[in-house]
């Protein structure tokens, strides 16, 4: 499967992210994409915000009425499962969350940053975990995606 045409624009707010991450934003994104099954019909932009708690907490607060910060929020542009065109969402991610989750995780910050990714972008396309049958599906392409990035099953008992 081709891999989609798509523009990421990433901006860090507050963080140490790794240098790569906008590299790493751009490949796993696409990668999530041409997996997603999703009707891509011309060139794609996501805009990626990396933040810090007290940022994701004000967002989270402000868009989702929870007063705490998160570890990634997707802000879809267009209706779940639509065909894809042109911007289609933003992604913001909470660089404390994101090292102390995988530090109890026990998983590198890139394997969890690149988890979240996926995860929003599995948003961001109409993907959502709102019921048991919806999580099955978006864990199960969620760990497809993963595997082909190396990456082990994040809902795996013990991983």
């Amino acid at each position: 499967m081709k891999p989609p045409d798509i523009s990421v624009d990433l901006r860090t707010e507050t963080g140490d992210w790794p240098d790569d991450a906008e590299a790493m934003a751009e490949r796993v994104i696409a990668l999530a994409l041409a997996r997603a099954r999703a009707d891509i019909r011309g060139p794609l932009e996501v805009s990626v915000l990396l933040t810090g708690d007290a940022e994701q907490q004000v967002i989270n607060n402000d868009w989702r009425g929870i007063d705490k910060p998160t570890n990634v929020l997707s802000f879809p542009q267009g209706e779940p499962f639509a065909p894809l065109s042109g911007p289609i969402g933003d992604l913001s991610l909470a660089f404390e969350t994101l090292v102390r989750e995988a530090g109890e995780l026990g998983k590198p910050f890139a394997e969890h940053f690149a988890h979240l990714l996926v995860h929003g972008t599995l948003h961001l396309v109409g993907y959502d975990h709102q019921t048991e049958d919806q999580a099955l599906v978006m864990e199960g392409l969620e760990t497809e995606i993963l595997a082909e990035l190396g990456i082990a099953d994040p809902y795996a008992d013990g991983a």
